[in-house]
């Protein structure tokens, strides 16, 4: 792939799309350690389930390349995600730019009183498949959202615990 194509398909990849979901959760903790364990990226395979995570190109800063690969028996999903702002420890962006997960994502560290920070995890997904897509999204949304929200909780337990990062 040319470096223009390569450039244009994150450029189309990065605008928003109607398939939105959003997590929160507060985590006992400051918002340096929170953010910490957020953007360690392998480690990301401990509290998400059936969710491998690893870092393909770069450091895991701006500018890297994070595989997540979900996979339940034979079935697997790879989710590509190009690192593309890093406000430590306020905030991290990424650009899905895979073949079938593709827009961006943002995760956001508000720190609170009392060393507790609120946890954002925002996704704006592109809809595959045109009008299908459209009509059966709002059947996949809660379980997006549950999945999400349950994710974020035992990522938020394993922080206050001491186990992240």
């Amino acid at each position: 792939m040319r470096a223009e194509d390569g450039a244009e398909n994150l450029r189309e990849a990065a605008r928003p799309g109607a398939a939105e979901v959003t997590a929160t959760v507060i985590v006992r903790a400051p918002a340096e350690r929170v953010f910490a364990a957020l953007t360690a990226w392998e480690r990301q395979s401990d509290w998400i389930p059936f969710t491998r995570v690893r870092v393909v190109e770069g450091d895991g800063g701006e500018g890297s390349l994070v595989e997540a690969v979900t996979a339940v028996g034979p079935a697997a999903l790879r989710d590509e995600m190009r690192v593309v702002r890093v406000d430590a420890p306020y905030e991290v962006g990424v650009v899905h730019c895979g073949k079938l997960l593709r827009g961006p994502g943002v995760l956001r560290c508000t720190p609170l009183a009392g060393d507790r920070t609120q946890v954002v995890w925002h996704e704006w997904f592109h809809l595959p498949g045109g009008a299908a897509g459209r009509v059966v999204w709002p059947l996949l949304w809660p379980g997006s959202k549950v999945g999400l929200t349950q994710a974020l909780k035992r990522f938020g337990r394993m922080v206050e615990q001491g186990r992240l990062p």
